[in-house]
């Protein structure tokens, strides 16, 4: 039998078979199942959605099973578990170092990647995507950034050649995330910004796979190909009715540019959503640094000032607020000190965007390695400073990943 209840009557047990309401107007990818666990719970009521239809054949009813509430009572039920979950997340999201996070970070990458590519496959093969999964998958990813801001996203730009799209996927979905929140958007926006992010790219999957591996220069015919799957991605994701309007316009729009000269549509300036102008940011920033199968990435530090100097590119504050996220030298930057030693970028500071934590490594001086060595540029003892960035194609270092990502 179905029945329609208000959210503050849910209670763990009950099958769920739609809300009532718009499709944006919850987190969920899907509408019909088993509320079984108190963080779903909690997410529907942080929702706009204020009614469900449940279905009493596959789980509990209002009546009889759940006696019917007051509202004064209804209403503290629904406060309690909010406060559970806020207190849960408090405690399973405390901030750690890199390092501490990087073990955690390095099986997520695997898992993400995994689960992107069975969803990529599918829209391949002609197939609907099967969301189920994907918002648990996003609040794990954002579960991560919470903890350490940069350990997912920096070790997620460590791609291999073959695996390029779907970790750029996820790579952009932590990205997304991590904007997001320096934005102080409200955490649905945040979890939808992710998931933005995670099937920005999607329409590749519709690109002969020999045009997207490409060893060389692409031919003008095979560029105006790629330059379709913004479109061939829209045409996916509307076959999945659960995919809201944002998601679908990120899909469309991460390739406009402020000043009209993007594509598919040359949209100018406001016309480009606020979510599209943070997707064309983390889109390029993570594109950049990845080594790709005709050019090297960029250092970190180099793209950000390379991306900055591209007038009419990207919206100005909202590139700033990405710079404030990922620092001005973000992990991975490989700098010069003021003692004549280069070193690659640890840690951000929360004291100041110029003084992170490094690691030495070698002496431009004596032109030799020197023992390694990790200083924190904020620390009041300390006499050195970052003069300049390096360019990684300068010095062609081998391990530099290595010093950073520990692998």
């Amino acid at each position: 039998m179905l029945k329609r209840i208000a959210v503050t009557d849910l209670r763990l047990g009950m099958y769920i078979t739609e809300f009532c309401g718009a499709w944006t107007d919850h987190p969920f990818w899907r509408e019909r199942f088993l509320l079984n666990n108190t963080h779903d719970l909690a997410r529907i009521l942080e929702s706009a959605i204020h009614e469900v239809w449940i279905e009493t054949e596959k789980g509990l009813d209002i009546v009889g099973d759940v006696p019917a509430t007051t509202a004064a009572q209804a209403d503290c039920y629904a406060r309690s578990v909010l406060a559970a979950i806020a207190e849960s997340r408090a405690n399973t999201t405390a901030s750690v170092s890199v390092e501490e996070e990087a073990q955690i970070a390095l099986r997520l990458c695997e898992r993400s990647k995994t689960a992107v590519m069975k969803m990529f496959n599918q829209a391949r093969m002609g197939a609907s995507i099967e969301l189920h999964g994907v918002s648990q998958l996003i609040s794990t990813i954002t579960h991560s950034i919470t903890r350490n801001p940069h350990a997912l996203i920096s070790l997620a730009r460590l791609k291999s050649i073959n695996e390029y799209t779907y970790m750029h996927s996820v790579a952009v979905s932590g990205l997304m995330i991590g904007l997001a929140r320096q934005l102080n958007l409200s955490e649905p926006n945040v979890q939808e910004a992710g998931l933005a992010g995670l099937l920005h790219d999607i329409g590749k999957m519709a690109i002969p796979q020999k045009i997207l591996d490409k060893p060389g220069k692409l031919t003008r015919e095979e560029f105006l190909t790629i330059y379709q799957h913004p479109e061939l991605g829209e045409q996916i994701l509307l076959n999945n009715r659960q995919i809201s309007a944002s998601v679908l316009d990120v899909c469309l729009h991460h390739h406009e540019k402020l000043d009209g000269t993007g594509y598919p549509h040359k949209l100018v300036g406001e016309q480009i959503s606020l979510f599209g102008r943070m997707a064309a940011i983390c889109d390029v920033y993570d594109a950049v640094t990845s080594d790709r199968p005709y050019k090297r990435g960029w250092g970190p530090a180099d793209a950000m000032h390379k991306m900055a100097s591209w007038e009419g590119h990207f919206d100005p504050v909202i590139f700033q607020a990405f710079v404030k996220y990922m620092g001005i030298f973000p992990i991975g930057s490989l700098v010069r000190l003021e003692s004549g030693r280069l070193a690659v970028v640890m840690e951000q500071s929360d004291a100041s965007l110029l003084k992170p934590k490094v690691k030495v490594f070698f002496s431009t001086q004596k032109k030799a390695s020197i023992p390694h060595e990790i200083i924190d540029l904020s620390d009041k003892k300390c006499a050195d400073r970052i003069i300049s960035r390096e360019a990684y194609e300068k010095w062609n270092f081998k391990y530099l990943q290595s010093l950073w990502a520990g692998q």
